[in-house]
């Protein structure tokens, strides 16, 4: 598995709560199984409801390095995200289930174990190393925070000009009618100054 694909877990997890628009999904213990989706099925069976001010509270701080990358706050980032990697350790583990290459030899690969003490504890520790490797890999500038408003999730820009300013097609389609909306709003009441001056 693709270690950096393991960021997708803190982009989940920020985007259980939309803190401007009052919704938070994250409520329940069938919520915190389903952000694990099929990859860490004990990691799941662990989940309780002690699992979930524990994941809030990550949560918050996953946010905190999404808006201090967005705001151009480089080493704020780093450092937030360094200590939730220091409080959630990871344990990596070398891999070859059910994928087999050409010689039908296991195709090795390292996965991030399940082995915490609480599933809050392994998500936050996946997330954080997917997160840490997406951003050594392709930059701190790669994480944002969508700029459609009042959206405000976060997202992994892994677009090849770094040009990503939206969480989704959605909110991109939304901020680009608004803003042809206020340029047209803005012509037509210049062109009634214009004549009110005739």
């Amino acid at each position: 598995m693709d270690l950096a694909s393991y960021a997708d877990f803190a982009v989940r997890l920020v985007n259980s709560e939309e803190p401007d628009r009052g919704t938070d999904t994250l409520t329940s213990v069938d919520t915190v199984r389903s952000l694990f989706g099929s990859t860490s099925a004990r990691a799941s069976a662990l989940a309780d409801e002690a699992d979930l001010p524990r994941l809030r509270g990550v949560r918050t701080r996953l946010r905190g390095v999404f808006e201090a990358a967005a705001d151009g706050e480089d080493v704020r980032a780093v450092n937030l995200l360094n200590s939730l990697m220091v409080e959630y350790p990871v344990s990596p583990l070398v891999s070859g289930h059910d994928d087999l290459d050409d010689t039908g030899r296991p195709n090795w690969h390292l996965h991030l174990a399940d082995n915490a003490p609480t599933a809050a504890a392994n998500y936050a520790a996946v997330a954080c190393m997917g997160l840490a490797i997406h951003l050594t890999e392709l930059g701190v500038d790669r994480l944002g925070i969508c700029q459609a408003a009042p959206c405000r999730n976060a997202y992994l820009d892994t677009s090849t000009n770094r040009s990503r300013r939206y969480c989704s097609d959605r909110c991109a389609t939304r901020a680009n009618v608004a803003a042809y909306r206020a340029r047209k709003r803005q012509e037509a009441q210049r062109a009634l100054a214009e004549a009110g001056q005739d």
